[in-house]
């Protein structure tokens, strides 16, 4: 178990310290654990919830989050959330369908950003509630909170400045996780929940650390081009070594 915990202190820091949660790779760590994959998606949504709590709240109080365009997008991806985490999903579907989830999250981190500066969003730019809808889906099914594969897209499209798009991922990711936990609780039922509380609370005392370490000291102790580069490098790593396993 300290194992495990010292990987979720880091994968907190690495992921807090470039606006995510980190809710999939807990979900593969605990799966290289050899863990219930049935308690996987509770924890993982829960430590999110603890790692992204705290920079949404922040993001909100300085007036960056754009709370229109995120509200929509959020309110559109969270039923999808929690119909997700309603879904019931075999052992072999769930570990290949989160290493694929994993590898895709580490090449969406490899995408240049671009700068605070936002141009004229293309005309894709409009698409992106009907794209959250998908995402919300995956975020309650295998346990992440969607916002590390919009962000990218968010970008893409030049939907806001990197700071508001920054925000709104947050925002997304924690509601998700919200609604999926939601969702898996009513799947599993108080039995499963017991085993998730019994197994995760020291994973989850451990991302609060590593997200607040993540969060106010990371980014300036490593170039952010660093960060993000060795947040892919350990999430594609991750993935690949569950797909292969699978």
């Amino acid at each position: 178990m300290l194992w495990l915990a010292a990987a979720f202190l880091a994968t907190a820091l690495l992921y807090a310290s470039v606006g995510f949660g980190g809710g999939s790779t807990y979900s593969a760590l605990l799966a290289l654990a050899g863990a219930d994959y049935r308690i996987l998606p509770l924890i993982a949504l829960a430590c999110n919830i603890v790692v992204v709590a705290g920079s949404s709240v922040r993001y909100g109080q300085a007036r960056i989050t754009p709370w229109r365009g995120a509200l929509t997008l959020t309110a559109l991806a969270a039923p999808a959330a929690f119909l997700g985490g309603l879904t019931p999903i075999g052992e072999r579907s769930f570990l290949l369908l989160l290493g694929a989830s994993l590898v895709l999250t580490g090449l969406t981190l490899l995408i240049p950003v671009r700068g605070t500066r936002a141009g004229e969003p293309t005309a894709l730019a409009r698409l992106m509630p009907i794209v959250a809808v998908p995402l919300g889906y995956l975020a309650g099914l295998v346990g992440i909170g969607g916002g590390i594969f919009l962000a990218p897209l968010l970008h893409l499209v030049r939907w806001r400045d990197a700071r508001a798009i920054a925000a709104s991922a947050s925002l997304f990711i924690l509601v998700n996780s919200l609604f999926g936990l939601a969702g898996q609780l009513l799947k599993g039922g108080t039995g499963r929940l017991e085993a998730a509380i019994a197994f995760g609370l020291p994973l989850m005392l451990a991302v609060a650390i590593g997200g607040q370490i993540g969060s106010l000291l990371a980014v300036r102790l490593l170039p952010k081009h660093w960060i993000r580069w060795l947040t892919a490098a350990l999430t594609l790593w991750v993935g690949l070594r569950l797909l292969w396993g699978s």
